[in-house]
């Protein structure tokens, strides 16, 4: 009997809070709050999200695919770039957003490649 491993969105949330676990040692504090889905190639999904003025913000990213590369970008209302800092290495990303302004922003989130039709991928976010 031969049996497949098959990884999950959980897979996929430890992923994003092992890329958010630098950030925490440097005073960031761990939202509940986790998103996560399956994408295909070249998919994006939008996350609209509340940000507060004054709050510095890392959104992170993290698939369960290890050949799998990803992105995370955070726009303002009127679809301008947002973040301050960002970074992509694999199957990890983050993006780094001090919000000038109280309001929703929208978190892009996309499987940029991956060895399957279908990625799983999840985003955590810390603030402080």
């Amino acid at each position: 009997m031969v049996t497949t491993a098959v990884a999950t969105v959980d897979d996929a949330i430890s992923r994003a809070l092992e890329a958010i676990a630098p950030y925490v040692k440097q005073g960031f504090t761990v939202r509940d709050d986790q998103w996560g889905g399956d994408l295909g190639i070249r998919e994006q999904k939008a996350i609209p999200h509340t940000l507060f003025r004054g709050n510095d913000y890392w959104f992170c990213m993290g698939s369960d695919v290890d050949n799998a590369r990803v992105s995370i970008h955070v726009y303002d209302s009127r679809g301008k770039l947002a973040e301050s800092d960002s970074w992509q290495r694999g199957h990890f990303a983050a993006s780094r957003v001090q919000p000038t302004g109280t309001g929703t922003y929208y978190i892009i989130v996309e499987v940029v490649s991956s060895p399957t039709e279908r990625t799983h991928w999840a985003m955590a976010y810390a603030y402080k």
